[in-house]
């Protein structure tokens, strides 16, 4: 286990960082059976038969979607950017699959982080695996926010369920409350990736610090990115640093969060992303 915090200074313009964004392969819209359940999930794909290495992708706390109906220029960026590098991504919609909007607001979420999204990432991952172009041992699993809260439950080292597939070869959580996993007693079964910037009020950085020390000795490869000057969100592609409020979570109770755009906190971490999921 290795604990790494990356001190960066800011870099390039808002501007640089969005840049225009080339033409990329369109989502197709996949159903997987969950059950008498159907999941929704958007699949992003390199030209070619493959086999590709894949990336299961968990949405945050606002879903996949925009208010507008387009998938979030945050997720469409991420897809772009792997499938360029060659690899396949799919979207699990959560929440639009059982008709629901943002949770952002809401307290008492029904669609909990630790039970039906580690269910969705494993369905999302166990359906890529019988696909002819995915290579079944090189499923990665990637998360934002809530997203990312559902990674770390998901590759937590007691959650485990043994079956006859290959489990995910490596996990990135982006900004994650590690509250909940704290207490749990949390470590990771399989190398894992946690980016959180210090100014982040809406999750802890230093609750995450905490938790990782809890779970030295017992755990895999865990690698911890602090990003100085960083709140919540900071890798999207082109969000002004903002303040809203009447969120249900926030470090302080208050609902007030600060979200946005840094930068060099966003150019660090896509590079960094994409040679932790290249291992």
């Amino acid at each position: 286990m290795r604990i790494l915090i990356f001190l960066l200074v800011w870099a390039a313009p808002m501007a640089a960082v969005a840049g225009t964004a080339p033409v990329f392969p369109a989502a197709e819209q996949i159903e997987i059976m969950q059950g008498e359940a159907v999941l929704k999930a958007l699949l992003y794909r390199p030209e070619g038969a493959g086999p590709f290495p894949a990336v299961v992708a968990m949405h945050g706390c606002s879903g996949l979607y925009n208010p507008s109906n387009l998938v979030s220029s945050r997720y469409r960026d991420w897809a772009q950017r792997l499938t360029k590098a060659g690899f396949v991504v799919l979207f699990p919609d959560s929440y639009g699959s059982r008709g629901l909007g943002s949770q952002c607001t809401v307290k008492q979420r029904p669609i909990r982080t630790d039970r039906e999204r580690v269910a969705d990432a494993n369905a999302a991952r166990h359906w890529l695996q019988n696909q002819s172009y995915v290579s079944r041992d090189r499923v990665s699993l990637l998360g934002w926010s809530n997203g990312a809260i559902s990674v770390l439950w998901t590759v937590r080292r007691r959650s485990n369920a043994r079956d006859d597939t290959p489990d995910f070869r490596s996990a990135v959580a982006f900004y994650p409350g590690c509250s909940r996993p704290d207490n749990a007693a949390w470590s990771a079964r399989i190398p894992t990736l946690i980016l959180i910037g210090n100014l982040d009020d809406w999750v802890s950085a230093a609750v995450c610090e905490k938790m990782i020390a809890g779970a030295r000795g017992r755990s895999a490869r865990i690698s911890l990115v602090i990003y100085p000057g960083a709140y919540h969100d900071f890798d999207h592609p082109n969000r002004p640093v903002q303040v809203r409020t009447g969120y249900a979570f926030s470090t302080d109770g208050s609902g007030r969060v600060h979200t946005g755009t840094n930068p060099a906190a966003r150019n660090e971490s896509i590079k960094r992303v994409q040679q932790w999921l290249a291992r």
